[in-house]
């Protein structure tokens, strides 16, 4: 059975005063209620929502944004790749989105072109949106456009000026640290580190976090072996590492390096972990199933883009506001089966001679 909007059956969309007359309230308050506006009680609040749904009506975005001056739209500059870092914190935006109200208009980059970056707001800012998130992995120098929107910078210092910034981060120095620390408290003397490329704010950020940690207790630094964040090139890292018997423990700057590394140490005759302890970064899915399963470090994309869209919206809606705090992401090291204690080394035990024959 076809329900009928509005009066008589008729079977247009239905409209506001539609709600308003099923609801018993005026159109005003259907207004306040449909835009989240506040002085509206509980119970007349459901009592239009109710009629809304029952309906089939949506509030007309177009109309809303001319009465308010804003789409309630965000745009998000992300580079467009397939890697799991960049792919999983847009798929967190997308989903905190949701909850904000807001729609997402998605511009994506490419690799080592600067002007991209550039094109990609003004091409946000033409279609009106209301704020900008800045999801740019790599350092592609200073963007000459100006922003007149608030913007979220994302594990990134903000590329261009604009008059409101607000940040925030995925805390990767903090969890290149603790997984720097895992191997130091297993007793490894020092700690390798299979880093990321350093033009990504990311790989930066783990070789900050992993030098930290020795700092902190003393330890040498090995020289930085650096891949391309890809499985071959963390193979090919492995086979360089394998052939020094001092290494004992690496940490990688992803899973994807680690699992790659980790091939070449078997290849090698290095078994994992018993001669070699190797932590990863992200906890990709396959982290778990590989052998041995990878002890690794598990990236907080959903509450990094929860707390950085939120602190994004206040910016929006309340320009005035002092920006929300700030919070630490929280750490989450996932231990299985690629790290355990050093190799215990054996002691040269002196020379034992010959007893003198007996005169």
């Amino acid at each position: 059975m076809t329900r009928a909007a509005g009066q008589g059956g008729s079977s247009s969309l239905p409209r506001s005063v539609d709600v308003a007359r099923l609801a018993g309230v005026s159109q005003k308050t259907v207004s306040r209620v449909l835009n989240d506006e506040p002085y509206v009680s509980a119970e007349v609040r459901q009592r239009v929502l109710g009629a809304a749904e029952e309906l089939g009506y949506r509030l007309n975005n177009a109309a809303r944004a001319l009465a308010s001056g804003r789409t309630r739209s965000i745009g998000v500059v992300t580079l467009g790749t397939a890697l799991y870092g960049p792919a999983s914190l847009l798929m967190g935006i997308e989903r905190a989105a949701r909850d904000t109200g807001y729609t997402l208009r998605v511009a994506n980059t490419i690799e080592g072109d600067p002007a991209g970056i550039a094109g990609a707001v003004q091409s946000l800012l033409e279609q009106g949106v209301d704020g900008i998130v800045i999801s740019e992995p790599i350092d592609e120098g200073e963007v000459p456009v100006r922003v007149e929107v608030p913007v979220l910078v994302v594990g990134a210092p903000a590329p261009f000026a604009s008059p409101r910034v607000v940040a925030c981060g995925v805390g990767a120095d903090l969890l290149a640290r603790a997984a720097t620390e895992h191997l130091l408290d297993l007793g490894h003397a020092t700690v390798h580190h299979l880093a990321g490329p350093q033009r990504w704010y990311a790989a930066r950020d783990r070789l900050v976090g992993w030098r930290a940690a020795l700092a902190a207790r003393g330890r040498p630094e090995p020289a930085v072996v650096e891949g391309d964040w890809s499985a071959s090139s963390g193979y090919a890292a492995g086979r360089e590492l394998a052939r020094d018997g001092a290494v004992t423990a690496v940490f990688a700057a992803n899973d994807d390096m680690a699992i790659g590394l980790m091939r070449a140490l078997a290849e090698a005759g290095r078994r994992v972990p018993q001669d070699v302890s190797v932590v990863g970064f992200d906890d990709v899915p396959v982290a778990a199933y590989v052998t041995p399963p990878l002890t690794t470090v598990r990236q907080p994309f959903d509450a990094v883009a929860r707390e950085g869209l939120d602190r994004l919206v206040q910016a929006i809606e309340n320009p005035q506001a002092q920006p929300l705090p700030a919070s630490d992401p929280p750490i989450e090291l996932v231990v299985r089966s690629s790290t355990a204690p050093a190799p215990l080394r054996t002691t040269p035990q002196p020379e034992r001679r010959a007893p003198s024959p007996a005169a």
